[in-house]
């Protein structure tokens, strides 16, 4: 359940913002136009932009910790057409895509688009990012040395599982972007490293045990 919910109501959409799911990435913050000016309050105003404008910038922020509701049914915020997983320079994974995460909470819909999965193993906001990388200083640089299988088809609902101690579970199509954003691996399952141990990151290779990581 969200504990950090702020809403910022406009005449023709609504802004959402989840403290506990914020990294702090400021595609909000740097986005041009009057929707987020920092130390204004309200920081948000959704009635000095256009819908468009406002749908734009809520879904670039990686995080899912931003949403939008329109007051116009027809405009909702739909999945990318292809599952997509980013294995970011010393950070976490940003996935976007048609996502199902096990034990997300249902009053936070920005995480059935857009998530940043913990891969440092610290984070206090588990499975999610809490940018702890930072603090431990977690050092990988998104290599993926492995290709997978090609698939027939992109899109579709991604399973994602956070096993207990272990790794996260991936199900669906999936396509695995490096660290440069280059196109990496595809495959219907998967498991990623999330202890921060593994000596074949992204992938799991058992390494939870070894240093008995407590999710």
């Amino acid at each position: 359940m969200s504990k950090g919910k702020v809403k910022y109501p406009g005449n023709k959409i609504n802004v959402e913002w989840e403290e506990q799911l914020c990294i702090h990435i400021s595609e909000c913050g740097k986005a041009a136009g009057d929707l987020f000016v920092a130390g204004r309050d309200p920081w948000c105003q959704p009635d000095l932009s256009t819908m468009d404008e406002v749908v734009d910038v809520i879904e670039r922020c990686p995080s899912g910790a931003l949403s939008y509701n329109s007051n116009n049914t027809a405009v909702v915020e739909e999945p990318n057409t292809e599952n997509i997983i980013t294995v970011s320079y010393n950070g976490p994974y940003f996935v976007r895509g048609e996502l199902d995460i096990e034990g997300a909470a249902e009053d936070m819909p920005g995480l059935k688009f857009r998530a940043a999965l913990c891969r440092c193993g610290a984070s206090k906001n588990k499975p999610f990012c809490d940018n702890s990388h930072e603090d431990i200083n977690f050092k990988d640089y998104g290599a993926v040395g492995e290709k997978g299988e090609p698939l027939d088809t992109k899109g579709g609902k991604l399973s994602i599982s956070p096993v207990e101690n272990g790794p996260l579970v991936l199900s669906g199509n999936i396509t695995i972007l490096n660290g440069r954003g280059c196109v990496a691996w595809t495959g219907k399952e998967v498991a990623l490293c999330r202890c921060g141990a593994s000596k074949n990151k992204p992938f799991c290779d058992g390494s939870h045990e070894a240093v008995n990581f407590k999710s």
